[in-house]
């Protein structure tokens, strides 16, 4: 019997537990470091940060952990890095990542206050996707002082940008050698075995010169992201005549009562400014919000500006797109039975007098194309003067539950949960797993637990953290037995 196969499961268990205290101080100390991933910065020595200070300090910060845990570590000119431990010809990857979104507003507590207390871990980046990246790292070290001597390489391999277009992920593939199979600490589990497509595109209105007198829309803004359902909107009107602003206050009043929508209306100087309030999700799953540009855009849609460009855009935007979130408004109600029914999620609003604009991030199944979407679209929008602009497109990607590499996946988490009954499913969030061949998205959030990614308050308790961490110690322990493989029956997939 090899090295590789000698050693007991409870042998790196035990390790993980030994670590609990380090591993959540390092969780602390990472969400501490706010990395959202902003413009390149050129240091004093001429080094460039292609992703902002913010993000190359948690780069920094988690590659000299992987150092002193003793794995060898290597900076891919700032744009990601890795961490390896073992030796051999085929690399088992895993695909974290270290930038966060935006925090956004209405957290309880500070998002980069890297708090902790007996249950949780608080702050941005906890589920999404530091935390889930420090277990696979702490999942390494655990196998490594339990003394295992993999079969493969493993390779943690460190983003900087996924919340953005992951160019840095793929600046590294260009220039490393890809993975031979792994998954990505990114997602749901037991497992994913498919993503759906993602496009994202603008639809825009050119506005005529707005008339001196009447009722203006002076600006309207909301969101922070194209892949957050938004939880604020703002709007500023203007009008020369008093009894306007008593009537849309009047209006706003009457809204609430019967829309149960929180809209408010203060003056601002001689302007009234309108505030809507939703509720945040991540663009995959708006359902589980509450989009406040819709708020909003019901309510303008009860007034009469006197630009009638601007009318136009509010009526094409109640009729068409409004709170429905599968497409079928606008006619892209596409839909299958690998991954379910398209979603829509209208993300950003903007206004600057020449133009009113959303932008929009759809999830589209796994069998159809962005083509298709945008055929669906095009005769509403030119009814209506609103043109699109194509912004991106991430096609879908799909593996059959019953290969062997989901198979085994699903056996890891249920060998270590006991849940029998969860199975592996497609989703329309994003991960690495597009990236690279034979990567699959395989947890943090575990199944009935509440998604927080993306959302005011993250946090991850610890238990899961934990639990997680023993999941990935166990798949790695697993895949990288001499005899694993992904295309057929591995005899150690016990």
């Amino acid at each position: 019997m090899s090295q590789a196969e000698s050693l007991n499961k409870m042998d790196f268990i035990k390790t993980i537990d030994d670590n609990r205290d380090l591993q959540i101080k390092t969780l602390q100390e990472l969400v501490a470091i706010k990395s959202v991933a902003g413009d390149p910065v050129t240091t004093a020595d001429g080094e460039v940060l292609p992703f902002g200070r913010g993000v190359q300090d948690a780069f920094a910060y988690t590659m000299k952990k992987a150092e002193e845990f003793g794995f060898i570590t290597k900076n891919v000119n700032n744009y990601g890095g890795h961490a390896d431990f073992g030796d051999g010809d085929e690399i088992v990857g895993i695909m974290g990542h270290l930038d966060v979104v935006p925090e956004g507003d209405g957290w309880s507590f500070d998002p980069y206050g890297g708090e902790a207390d007996e249950e949780y871990v608080y702050g941005r980046g906890t589920t999404d996707d530091k935390g889930p990246t420090l277990a696979v790292l702490f999942a390494m070290k655990a196998l490594k002082d339990a003394g295992y001597v993999p079969a493969k390489k493993i390779r943690l391999i460190l983003g900087l940008d996924e919340e953005v277009n992951s160019a840095g992920m793929k600046y590294y593939l260009e220039h490393e050698t890809p993975p031979t199979f792994g998954f990505t600490p990114d997602a749901d589990f037991p497992v994913l075995n498919g993503e759906k497509g993602i496009m994202s595109f603008t639809l825009a209105k050119k506005l005529s010169r707005s008339p001196s007198q009447g009722l203006l829309l002076s600006s309207f803004s909301s969101g922070t992201a194209i892949n957050v359902v938004p939880n604020k909107a703002r709007a500023v009107v203007r009008s020369e005549d008093p009894e306007v602003y008593d009537s849309i206050k009047d209006r706003a009043a009457g809204f609430r009562a019967e829309t149960g929508h929180k809209l408010y209306v203060k003056g601002v100087g001689k302007s009234l400014e309108l505030l809507a309030e939703g509720i945040s999700a991540h663009g995959s799953t708006p359902e589980k919000g509450l989009n406040a540009i819709s708020i909003m855009m019901e309510f303008l849609g009860r007034l009469s500006f006197a630009n009638e460009d601007v009318n136009d855009f509010i009526d094409f935007y109640n009729k068409y797109i409004g709170f429905c979130l599968d497409g079928s408004a606008i006619g892209c109600d596409f839909e299958d039975s690998q991954s379910g029914e398209l979603t829509w999620n209208t993300g950003l609003a903007a206004y600057d007098k020449q133009a009113i604009s959303v932008t929009i991030n759809v999830r589209y199944p796994v069998t159809d194309c962005a083509e298709n979407v945008y055929e669906s679209i095009a005769g509403t929008a030119a009814k209506y003067d609103v043109g699109i602009i194509k912004q991106g497109d991430s096609r879908p990607i799909y593996m059959d539950p019953d290969s062997p590499m989901i198979k085994t996946f699903l056996d890891v988490y249920r060998d270590n949960t006991g849940d029998m009954e969860s199975q592996p499913k497609v989703i329309g969030g994003g991960t690495y797993a597009r990236c690279a061949e034979n990567i699959f998205a395989f947890g943090p959030e575990f199944p009935g637990d509440p998604d927080l990614m993306h959302q005011a308050d993250e946090r991850w308790t610890i238990e899961r953290y934990m639990t997680a961490t023993k999941i990935y110690a166990d798949a790695l322990y697993r895949m990288t037995q001499e005899n694993f493989n992904i295309i057929g029956e591995n005899e150690n997939n016990e």
